[in-house]
C-alpha cells in the first residue's frame, strides 16, 4: 500500500523505536521520526548506532511537530499517533505536513476489535460486543487510547482535506501463530474478523 518510497519525504508520527522509519530508509525514503517519549527515542538512537541506518529524530507531540508546512510526501503511523494521540489533534497535523497529493497511511486496532474488547486490560477480545459504538473516542485501560467508529474516521479525514483511497481490514492467514506478548486476539478470532485495519488517504 506504500508503493515506491524512493526519494520520498516521510514523517512517522509516534515512531517509538523508529523501526518502521528504518525500514523505509533502507528502501530509499527520507524519513523523520517524531515521538514525545525520550526513552523511545534513545532506543531508536541505539538501534541507529547498531545498524548504521540514520535519519532525523524529533522529540515532539505528534499533533504539534514543529515541522514545516507541506514538507512530506507521506505521513505514517503504525500504532503510534494512530491510537495514542487524539485523532482530532493529529489528523489535522498530518494534513498540514503533507504536500498536495501526499498520502496518509496508518495502522490501528480495528474498530470491531475495540467494540469487542472488555474493559479488563487483561481481557481477550470477545465474540460479542462489549461497548457501545456511538460516542467512541477516548478509552482508558492501562493508559489512554483513542478509537473512533468508521463513520467518524471518514468525516474527520474528509474535513481535513483527505480523500480515502482504501480501508484494509487485515485477516490472520492460515499459517499465522499467536505472539505470546499480543494474545488479546485468538487465532480463530483473527481469521474470522479483522483485528487490525490500515487506512490509506490522499490529501486533495
Amino acid at each position: 500500500m506504500l508503493g515506491d518510497v524512493t526519494g520520498k519525504d516521510v514523517v512517522e508520527l509516534g515512531c517509538g523505536t523508529a523501526y518502521f522509519s528504518a525500514w523505509l530508509a533502507k528502501r530509499g525514503a527520507r524519513p523523520i521520526g517524531v515521538d514525545v517519549t525520550p526513552a523511545q527515542l534513545e532506543s531508536a538512537r541505539a538501534c541507529m548506532r547498531e545498524t548504521g541506518i540514520r535519519f532525523p529524530l524529533i522529540e515532539a507531540d505528534a499533533a504539534d511537530t514543529g515541522l514545516p508546512d507541506a514538507s512530506a510526501d507521506l505521513v505514517i503511523s503504525e500504532y503510534g499517533a494512530s491510537i495514542w494521540v487524539d485523532p482530532y489533534r493529529w489528523v489535522p497535523e498530518a494534513s498540514r505536513l503533507l504536500r498536495p497529493g501526499g498520502r496518509l497511511v496508518f495502522l490501528r486496532n480495528s474498530t470491531l476489535a475495540i467494540l469487542c474488547a472488555p474493559d479488563d486490560v487483561d481481557g481477550k477480545v470477545q465474540e460479542t460486543l462489549q461497548r457501545p459504538q456511538f460516542g467512541m473516542h477516548r478509552l482508558t485501560w492501562e493508559g489512554v487510547e483513542f478509537h473512533l467508529a468508521h463513520g467518524d474516521w471518514i468525516r474527520l479525514l474528509r474535513a481535513n482535506g483527505f480523500e480515502i483511497e482504501d480501508l484494509i481490514e487485515l485477516q490472520a492467514p492460515p499459517d499465522a501463530r499467536t505472539n505470546p506478548r499480543y494474545d488479546y486476539v485468538s487465532l480463530e478470532w483473527g481469521r474470522r474478523w479483522p483485528a487490525e485495519e490500515i487506512w490509506v488517504a490522499r490529501k486533495r
